[in-house]
């Protein structure tokens, strides 16, 4: 059935999916390939913020106690932080700013996660780490005027229900919540404190209590922030993992749990930030690199702005070392990019997202139909992923009347199309027909970018009635846009296509 689309809009298209992104550590900003992999990601896409870990780790350098007449010291350094926060804003997007992992000489223990070994206990002293909190978030104001930085939300700490990025428990976070917060706030009332961050898989209790301590300890909060990934327990295989998916929609539920968790609380209505999200948690799953990913997470980025203020994508390229240095250009990371600046298919979701108009005209399970304000319209159509594995589905197809103009409109329009699938726009098929070489030399790194770009195609498509009928016959687990130009007719009168060879009567 073709489905006709409306001619007025319904709805604005949320921006929500683009306003942050996700990062590994914060001081891998300092390397060549984090740098030019986030240009690119600047100029086709364009997010506004990036949060990672680690601001406050040993490797940037902020906490430096030192001992002097018999008294222990703290000297406040921001070489690094400059450098990385100067590099962010020279790119054009803002910090998200995440406050963690402790520094090892202000931590209460030595207990750490992943492999460059964030510190994850509380502080031994309380008063030491609000100086060093007011002291960042002073520091930034300074350097970068303070109406620049009460935009950049400040969230405290990650993931505090795993005892993995945890040790103390939740009566722990809540203090260190408070002096968290009320620090924040004594630089300037008006910067934008939040939390708790929790990892998926957090029973209501554990926000509801929160909620309860915030309110009746009267603290500042600006924003509520959790994570949500649907995969499964990890099947883990060397230099790897393997897990069963949820469907997508289990992705959209936990963007909205938090609004239902929290209505009737002092915390219902602020500001909701999915600060991380994909489909695995493990930075080493290979479904990331596939253009199934990016057929699963299209819904996803269609609807979350509906549920969330915000949905960050958990990472923007692979230059990424929780669980160690990657051993292949394909690992599973979770980046948008591969090492090298090779774009994944769900790369191109985002630059197809970029592409949408700000008018919905419509919305169904696989597609979503906008109109720019200069009369454009543009499709977004995505074929099946399941998750259970069923046989992905060949020769999907969408069937549309979009709406050009007005109701007695005659002509034409040129239609232009860029599609990644199975066999179009997927770099990681060519890299395993390649023999899944270690480390790609410079030919073969040239042959899987030249892979990573989408199939392209176009077309003049008849308009009468003010409608142009498509048909959007999908490959397997393909993506694609479909942009819709009225054209304005400007083919002098003595010009004849069927004289190309100079045959035929003039």
């Amino acid at each position: 059935m073709r489905i006709a689309v409306p001619r007025q809009p319904t709805a604005r298209l949320s921006d929500a999916w683009r306003h942050s992104v996700g990062t590994g550590r914060f001081d891998l900003a300092l390397r060549r390939d984090h740098y030019e992999s986030l240009a690119l990601v600047q100029r086709e896409i364009g997010f506004r913020h990036i949060r990672g870990h680690g601001l406050l780790s040993d490797a940037t350098g902020v906490h430096q106690p030192y001992e002097h007449a018999g008294e222990r010291h703290v000297r406040h350094a921001f070489t690094y932080v400059d450098q990385v926060v100067d590099t962010y804003l020279e790119l054009g997007i803002a910090p998200f700013l995440e406050l963690g992992f402790m520094p090892s000489r202000l931590a209460s223990g030595d207990a750490t996660v992943f492999w460059w070994k964030g510190n994850i206990t509380p502080p031994r002293d309380e008063r030491e780490w609000a100086a060093l909190v007011r002291a960042v978030v002073g520091h930034l104001a300074d350097r970068y005027g303070i109406d620049q930085v009460r935009r950049w939300p400040i969230e405290v700490w990650n993931e505090p229900n795993l005892e993995a990025f945890w040790s103390a428990g939740q009566d722990a976070y809540h203090r260190l919540y408070e002096v968290t917060a009320r620090a924040v706030k004594e630089v300037d009332a008006e910067l934008q404190v939040g939390g708790p961050s929790l990892a998926p898989g957090y029973q209501d209790e554990w926000i509801e209590r929160f909620a309860e301590f915030v309110d009746t300890r009267d603290l500042p909060i600006d924003f509520v922030s959790r994570h949500a990934y649907s995969s499964g327990p990890v099947q883990p295989v060397p230099f790897g993992a393997h897990q069963t998916l949820m469907p997508a929609s289990a992705l959209l539920e936990q963007f909205g749990a938090p609004r239902r968790q929290l209505a009737g609380t002092g915390l219902a209505g602020l500001p909701l930030h999915i600060t991380e999200f994909n489909s695995s948690y493990r930075p080493d799953n290979p479904v990331h690199d596939t253009a199934f990913h990016a057929a699963y997470l299209a819904p996803v980025l269609v609807n979350g702005g509906d549920l969330a203020d915000s949905f960050s994508y958990w990472t923007f390229c692979d230059v990424f070392e929780e669980v160690g240095v990657p051993t292949t250009p394909f690992h599973g990371g979770f980046g948008l990019l591969a090492h090298r600046q090779i774009k994944k298919p769900t790369y191109h979701l985002y630059t197809f997202m970029a592409a949408m108009g700000q008018q919905i005209l419509a919305r169904g399970d696989d597609h979503l139909v906008t109109r720019h304000d200069d009369g454009r319209v543009t499709v977004l159509a995505w074929a099946p992923a399941d998750p259970g594995g069923g046989e992905p589905v060949d020769g999907h197809t969408v069937r549309l009347s979009l709406p050009l103009g007005t109701p007695d409109t005659r002509g034409s329009a040129f239609a232009l199309r860029r599609s990644v699938s199975e066999d179009a726009g997927n770099p990681w098929a060519a890299w395993r027909e390649m023999g899944r070489p270690l480390a790609p030399d410079h030919r073969r790194l040239d042959a899987l970018r030249e892979a990573a770009e989408p199939a392209r195609s176009h077309r003049n498509v008849p308009v009468t009635g003010g409608r142009a009928d498509v048909d959007l016959v999908l490959a397997r687990h393909e993506v694609t846009l479909l942009e819709l130009t009225p054209v304005v007719d400007e083919t002098p009168p003595w010009w004849s296509d069927d004289r190309l060879l100079g045959l035929g009567d003039a």
